[in-house]
């Protein structure tokens, strides 16, 4: 198990809950956080078919806004931030999904995320 005092968990949190909210909200705010669901927000026209591709049967409104939240995240950092090794990404999404998803989330972001991942590497 994951330590949930882990920073980087920590940080993944934070902006998993900015993006949430802002599926409710349109308020913007000057931190870190905001910052970076803004730079996802930007993206979402390449984050969002991605999403639709890998899950056919679930368009994008049917699914749980935490879901698509969770997901959003992970792509922007697969895609764009590269930061962390995609293994890691894919596995702190899949702990948000189970602490924050439904009984079935961390099993969908993780087909998800593994199509996505498999076809962007086919693609490289």
């Amino acid at each position: 198990m994951k330590k949930i005092d882990d920073p980087r968990h920590l940080k993944r949190v934070k902006v998993m809950q900015t993006l949430f909210a802002e599926s409710f909200i349109d308020k913007k705010d000057n931190d870190e956080n905001v910052y970076l669901t803004g730079k996802i927000i930007e993206n979402l026209t390449t984050i969002d078919p991605l999403i639709e591709k890998a899950a056919p049967q679930f368009p994008i409104k049917k699914i749980a806004k935490i879901d698509v939240a969770i997901l959003r995240q992970a792509i922007f950092e697969l895609m764009y931030e590269k930061k962390e090794p995609p293994k890691v990404i894919i596995d702190e999404a899949i702990e948000l999904a189970k602490q924050y998803g439904g009984e079935g989330s961390p099993a969908f972001i993780n087909g998800v995320l593994g199509n996505i991942l498999k076809n962007l590497s086919a693609k490289a």
